[in-house]
């Protein structure tokens, strides 16, 4: 059959309205940002209102950052690229619609779900799960509608862009479905499948390879894309790309523990996770590197044209950001840096430096091509980036001082190490008062930055008319020959080599004496004959890959096994081993039904965004709040509550060490009890009655979950419930406070002073044969 020649029009139509919503949400975002960063300096400005408090808004804000704002921004780059990478139309304008109009509503019920207090309670999936399932079906309309256009590809290699989308399609369907897996108690809450150490190490398997592969991933298949049209250069180097993709894509998925160092968490994942981590830097900048040096020839650009500005720097904070992430993961430097406002400086470089100015600099590419009409000026675009600049750097300088410094106040120590040197949290909170007023400028320039590009986006397009590109290309049929089986794919010496590095490597991190041994002379037998086959064989390598671009398939299939492959040696183990009957030294007290009751306030009012509740094995936080925390005290837990910030102290031994009085009026007025606080009032819990309906239901659930709750009838759960709710009433109103035992209030301190509770494990004895 002859070849033959059409003309394509590409749907460019799904593009603008991507690029739209991004500049929308992206506003949103960065708004709710600003208001609770001024919360944190300025306490009255939580309004005394249940849907206005940091606790409820952050989620709102990181969420509408991530998902809306980089989501649309992505979206929109993937759809306006591939199209033109694979010379297609996207397969279906019903699925792109969908997509679309989906992905909008799963924002707005966020922004309306998690002010009213509906949460699972943990960082970055945070939305309930009728919102999840919906997430679920939305993405895999994306991967349907992105997949059926690569398979009806007039280019048929796969350019380096489609592997970073391929990638993170693939990842992130597996990392959001695993850790949202709930049983629901009722239209509007669940509780996580995984408890105590395996959510926490979950959770964060999810949360930092939420930021690999959906801050990242798709971003670095943008600046591919869009970075070599800006500049008019080919990439700098296509084998760096190569190298850059797969490792970054392996190694990245290890790297999640490092979330969780100094913690109860099994000490073998800690040092792997510290391990991959530090293997990062090679990749990530590389990555750096050749987005970077595309310019060579061009640097003449960086001075008049604002897309090349956006981009460079863009590109710059993503190494710094990647730089000061495997920095951090180092154990020692993490014992300063972790809970502290350092994290929130590093977070922010990665989302304002990296994720917003790459957005900022394809919007500005974009404009005039899908309005077909010139950017409405260019000194506007100029005044945004150094707007922008300036504000990202008073934000990440301010919160690098701000972090460090608490982080050696609440470290330091005096005689010796024996005494703090700070004891009263509030001194280290004073101490960094004027860097927080520092991030709220800063926030503010961004955000005002921001609105320059918004009001030069409306000028653009208004009154302009919409144009979609168009393209000729040969349609022909792929020869029988480029076509990729099984055998083909993974039958090869680079898979098999990989393999076999992986499978050592794992021996020898996770094995003793022995097992290590082999596993050690294993990965270097196979580092070994990998560069002698490389240098012999390196042509017949360059033609397999080659041909492996040509299979969409077999290439997805490689990336899934890449992927994977951590999480699965992670997760399992964890999951199997880190149970309640394995448990050794402490075991956690199952809650009552109204301390469970109490969690739930906690988890809904977002108490975990400034409190832990994780004493680490470091003396600092055993002289500050106790004891070091065992992986038994929090198993029942679902979903964990370790936190990752300490904006308040840890709670994890609060309960008995004050009075039932004293978290009554804490609750009412944190000024009336810690002078200085920043804490906003909770007036409501004083006035709205516990959901005691909803127990039993809760209760059940918790028991499919491996809680052990004996066989409780609804009447027994409401008896038990009066009867505790009662004697915290009597309590509080021999202390001089009158409260209705109904009241949240009451299920809240119940919690509280449940924490820190737990039952001893009594040694198995050991018997002979």
């Amino acid at each position: 059959m002859s070849d033959s020649k059409v003309t394509i029009e590409f749907n460019d139509k799904i593009v603008r309205q991507f690029l739209l919503a991004t500049v929308i949400w992206g506003a949103v975002g960065m708004l709710v940002g600003v208001t609770i960063a001024s919360q944190l300096n300025f306490w009255r400005l939580n309004f005394d209102l249940p849907w206005l408090t940091f606790g409820r808004l952050r989620p709102l804000h990181t969420n509408a950052v991530i998902f809306a704002f980089v989501g649309n921004m992505m979206f929109a780059g993937i759809y306006y690229s591939t199209q033109r990478l694979v010379k297609a139309r996207l397969a279906s304008n019903f699925l792109s619609s969908l997509h679309f109009w989906g992905w909008q509503l799963i924002i707005v019920a966020a922004a309306i779900t998690l002010p009213l207090g509906f949460s699972r309670g943990k960082e970055y999936a945070e939305l309930i799960w009728p919102i999840n399932i919906a997430v679920a079906f939305i993405w895999v309309v994306f991967a349907v509608n992105f997949f059926w256009t690569l398979a009806r590809r007039n280019e048929r290699a796969l350019y380096v862009a489609i592997w970073f989308y391929i990638a993170t399609i693939i990842t992130v369907a597996m990392l959001y479905i695993v850790n949202h897996l709930s049983i629901p108690t009722s239209i509007l809450h669940s509780y996580p499948v995984f408890g105590g150490v395996q959510d926490g190490l979950v959770q964060w398997w999810y949360g930092h390879n939420a930021v690999a592969f959906f801050l990242t991933t798709p971003i670095l298949g943008i600046m591919y894309y869009f970075m070599p049209k800006a500049a008019e250069r080919p990439v700098y180097s296509y084998r760096l790309s190569v190298v850059h993709f797969w490792s970054l894509v392996f190694i990245y998925i290890w790297a999640g523990p490092h979330h969780l160092l100094n913690t109860a968490l099994p000490n073998w994942l800690q040092i792997m996770g510290m391990t991959f981590s530090l293997m990062l830097w090679a990749p990530s900048w590389g990555g750096m590197l050749n987005g970077l040096l595309t310019l060579r020839g061009a640097w003449h650009k960086l001075r008049t044209e604002p897309v090349i500005k956006f981009f460079v720097a863009g590109i710059t904070f993503y190494g710094m950001a990647t730089f000061e992430g495997p920095l951090l993961s180092i154990k020692s430097v993490n014992a300063l840096g972790h809970y502290t406002d350092w994290i929130i400086g590093h977070v922010h470089a990665g989302a304002l430096g990296w994720n917003g100015f790459m957005a900022a600099g394809m919007i500005y590419w974009l404009l005039p091509r899908l309005w077909n009409k010139p950017l409405y000026s260019t000194s506007l675009a100029n005044l945004h980036f150094w707007t922008g600049l300036v504000g990202i750097l008073l934000y990440v300088s301010a919160m690098w001082t701000s972090g460090i410094m608490q982080g050696l106040m609440l470290n330091a120590t005096t005689e010796g190490g024996t005494i703090l040197a700070y004891p009263n949290f509030l001194d280290t909170l004073n101490a960094i008062r004027p860097l927080m007023l520092m991030r709220v400028i800063g926030g503010g320039l961004y955000l005002v930055g921001w609105l320059v590009l918004a009001y030069n986006f409306w000028q653009t397009v208004r009154g302009a008319q919409t144009v979609n590109g168009t393209i000729e290309v040969y349609v022909e049929k792929p020869a029988p020959a480029t076509r990729m089986g099984l055998m083909g794919t993974f039958g090869n010496a680079p898979v098999l080599l990989s393999v076999f590095l992986v499978g050592f490597s794992t021996m020898w991190m996770l094995g003793h004496n022995l097992v290590s041994a082999v596993g050690l002379a294993g990965a270097l037998v196979t580092v070994v004959a990998g560069y002698a086959l490389l240098y012999s064989r390196g042509k017949h390598w360059q033609d397999w890959y080659e041909k492996l671009l040509l299979n969409a398939l077999p290439f997805s299939l490689l990336v899934f096994i890449s992927v994977a492959a951590g999480g699965l040696i992670q997760i399992i183990p964890t999951v199997l081993v880190s149970k309640a009957a394995n448990v050794e030294d402490r075991l956690q007290i199952p809650y009552t039904p109204l301390e469970l009751a109490g969690r739930d306030i906690y988890v809904s009012e977002g108490c975990y965004n400034c409190h832990s509740q994780m004493i680490r094995t470091l003396v600092p936080d055993v002289l500050r709040y106790g004891d070091y925390s065992r992986l038994g005290e929090s198993i029942y837990d679902h979903p964990y509550q370790w936190g990752s910030k300490r904006t308040g102290p840890d709670l994890a031994r609060v309960g008995g060490k004050y009075p039932d009085i004293w978290h009554f009026r804490h609750m009412e007025n944190p000024r009336s009890i810690s002078v200085g606080s920043n804490m906003p009032n909770y007036p409501w819990l004083f006035t709205t009655n516990t959901d005691v309906a909803a127990l039993p239901g809760k209760i059940n659930v918790q028991r499919v979950l491996g809680v052990p709750y004996g066989p409780l009838s609804a009447q027994q759960i409401f008896d038990d419930v009066a009867e505790q709710a009662k004697g915290i009433a009597k309590g509080l109103r021999d202390s001089g406070a009158y409260v209705e035992p109904e009241k949240e209030i009451v299920a809240l301190i119940a919690y509280l002073q449940k924490l820190g509770h737990y039952a001893p494990v009594t040694a198995k004895p050991v018997t002979s044969n």
